[in-house]
């Protein structure tokens, strides 16, 4: 099952035991700040496929990986009956966002 909340939208302020610098803090939140653009309910679909996205464990991808997640993002969103369509979707709003991009047709890369 995907997180409620991805490790990319948390700030860790302690980590393992260790304070982080500020300026590491503040470097992750500018990270995050082009989420602000995304309304709050979209913000759930948006930061569950960057989850599915992240699941995959790797830098580059293709479209069929992520509809593998169809069924548990389906389950986070049942309203929703076109998740093949969102979930395109909300790939083209992390690569607007600045967290993937784009390589070929169906092809991903995803942004450290």
């Amino acid at each position: 099952m995907l997180a409620n909340l991805p490790h990319d939208a948390r700030i860790p302020l302690v980590l393992e035991g260790e304070a982080q610098k500020p300026r590491t803090a503040r470097k992750l939140y500018e990270r995050l700040r082009p989420l602000q653009q995304v309304g709050l309910e979209a913000r759930g679909w948006t930061l569950d496929v960057l989850t599915a996205v992240r699941k995959l464990g790797k830098r580059e991808f293709d479209l069929a990986e992520v509809y593998a997640f169809a069924e548990q993002l389906g389950r986070l969103h049942p309203r929703n009956r076109h998740l093949e369509e969102k979930i395109r979707q909300q790939l083209q709003r992390l690569r607007d966002l600045g967290f993937l991009e784009f390589i070929d047709r169906g092809h991903y890369r995803l942004k450290r």
